[in-house]
């Protein structure tokens, strides 16, 4: 690895989005969405999404789109907003305070799918686009959290996430997929929420790659060393968030179809809704998206349709040695070079 540029006094300045910035993502984001509802609907075979539109009454709206009860999807949504207001909140400000003071535009998609199956796993993506005064950002990821451990699963849908990501910088993958380790990380449970995948914010084309609050963990440490990257345009940055989304069907369909006729019984069922109940934790404590869209008065229906339509808790749960279920704690909800995973 080569470091570039590493003065820290001679940082590089955001190039000017385009004039046309916000219209041309915000297309984007619906074309998006209208991508993936389609891509599910035709796997599910059954399940159609119903959409709701909603207007916020500080600026801007969005549309909601939920699937229930469907041949695959026992919940699905995927979601458009687009706000903007005078003020971003604290949990943005903190930071990125150079926004302080300073209206703000932001849009994004957002998706989470919660499979009847325990054999396939839960699913988010959400990529987003802000601006506010003399700043602009584009942020997001994907994640897949299985239930049931196939490791042939996570490798492919890491190596394509990694495709994308190659095509534009050979530095995105690893820096954002150790990101993405220590965001979906519960640290109360002291576990990650999955297998990971990708995950990236405050990308402005300019400084080191890395820019989170944990500057002693893997994904600072390997950013530091590359130092500040090679300058890149909005434009760079907004064709690799196409690249990334566009990603998400191939990534994910084929475990689909793998693993949509797999039988299972009431344990699998059971330990399903069991694992699910980290999925609420983590969105209802961690999520920077269910802060975001709290704090700026988004619309409640379409922010927590992340959480699954069933759940359950159970007190000190322990899985029997040597079963499925004990080697997704010992492996899977540890990071993995998945990429690099052979069959034995």
């Amino acid at each position: 690895m080569t470091a570039i540029n590493t003065n820290s006094t001679n940082k590089s300045q955001p190039s000017n989005p385009p004039a046309d910035s916000k219209e041309q993502v915000s297309h984007f984001m619906k074309q998006l969405q209208d991508e993936i509802c389609a891509g599910l609907e035709e796997v599910d075979g059954k399940g159609k999404f119903k959409e709701d539109s909603w207007l916020r009454e500080e600026g801007g709206g969005g549309r909601s789109r939920v699937l229930t009860d469907g041949g695959i999807l026992e919940q699905g949504g995927v979601n458009f907003s687009e706000v903007w207001g005078s003020h971003l909140p604290p949990s943005i400000l903190k930071q990125r305070p150079e926004a302080e003071g300073h209206g703000f535009y932001a849009t994004g998609t957002s998706m989470v799918l919660h499979p009847r199956s325990p054999y396939i796993p839960t699913v988010h993506l959400n990529f987003r686009y802000f601006e506010a005064g003399p700043v602009w950002w584009f942020g997001g990821g994907v994640d897949l959290t299985p239930y049931y451990p196939f490791a042939e699963d996570a490798a492919h849908f890491h190596r394509t996430l990694k495709a994308s990501c190659d095509r534009h910088h050979p530095e995105y993958h690893p820096v954002f997929k150790y990101w993405c380790d220590e965001y979906f990380y519960l640290k109360h449970r002291q576990e990650t929420r999955g297998v990971g995948g990708l995950f990236f914010d405050y990308q402005d084309g300019t400084g080191e790659l890395y820019k989170g609050p944990h500057p002693d963990k893997a994904a600072a440490d390997y950013s530091n060393n590359l130092g500040e990257i090679k300058h890149r345009s909005w434009d760079d940055i907004f064709s690799f968030i196409q690249d990334c989304g566009k990603s998400f069907l191939p990534a994910y369909i084929p475990i689909i179809k793998k693993r949509k006729d797999l039988e299972y019984g009431e344990r699998e069922r059971n330990f399903q809704l069991y694992r699910r109940g980290r999925y609420v934790e983590f969105n209802l404590v961690y999520d920077r998206g269910t802060i975001f869209g709290l704090q700026t008065n988004g619309r409640t229906e379409s922010i927590l349709m992340s959480l699954p339509p069933l759940v359950r808790w159970q007190y000190n749960y322990q899985p029997e040695p040597n079963s499925p279920e004990a080697e997704l704690y010992e492996t899977f909800l540890k990071p993995q070079d998945w990429v690099n995973w052979q069959a034995s």
